[in-house]
């Protein structure tokens, strides 16, 4: 999978949230979106992932063919603090409803989701009783077990302690070679693992 970006820019009325920017971004590879808060980073990935058109410039997503903003969502994963969970719903249910649309990564069931994530003696309460952390958690598990060639991270380890940073770095180690990684995080311990960085201040 590869996401060809040229030129593109995104305004909001008159003011420029980037502009000019020109990236590859390739299968198997991580990279970092980085900058101050305000300064763009989630902006540009909700454009990365076609939810968001630009106002300048061009993108396009190829899985060997072109594939269209609409149909890239099949191909995309995201975890956000602005994307809300279904908090009526128990983690199974949702993570069953989440599968309904995007299948999860083949040989590991609900149950065993749950289980890595810390999330198994919780697994039949509402997400509305969760902590910030627990929700936290439930968002990155739809997100990192999705059968998607291309995860979208936005300040990945919101709300999480000590040891659920642990457990980030872990799903990545385990469950993320071979797919195009992008993280949109100010915070150097969310990316460690991103080779290539782009300082979003450098598109202004």
């Amino acid at each position: 999978m590869r996401i060809s970006v040229s030129d593109a820019g995104k305004r909001f009325n008159r003011d420029w949230i980037f502009r000019n920017f020109t990236y590859q971004f390739e299968s198997a590879n991580a990279y970092a979106i980085t900058g101050p808060n305000g300064s763009g980073k989630s902006t540009l990935l909700q454009v990365l992932s076609g939810s968001m058109q630009l106002s300048s410039g061009s993108i396009n997503w190829q899985n060997n063919i072109d594939v269209d903003a609409d149909s890239v969502f099949n191909s995309i994963a995201i975890a956000a603090p602005y994307l809300e969970v279904v908090e009526e719903m128990t983690a199974v249910e949702f993570l069953k409803f989440h599968s309904s649309f995007k299948p999860m990564l083949p040989g590991i069931s609900i149950g065993e989701i749950l289980s890595i994530t810390g999330l198994e003696k919780a697994a039949e309460k509402q997400i509305r009783y969760y902590s910030s952390g627990m929700k936290q958690r439930i968002k990155l598990a739809q997100a990192i077990f999705s059968d998607v060639a291309i995860l979208l991270l936005d300040e990945p380890c919101t709300n999480l302690d000590t040891t659920g940073y642990d457990l980030y770095h872990q799903l990545i180690e385990s469950y993320c070679k071979n797919r195009m990684i992008i993280v949109s995080s100010n915070d150097v311990n969310e990316f460690p693992f991103c080779k290539e960085k782009i300082l979003i201040t450098d598109y202004k």
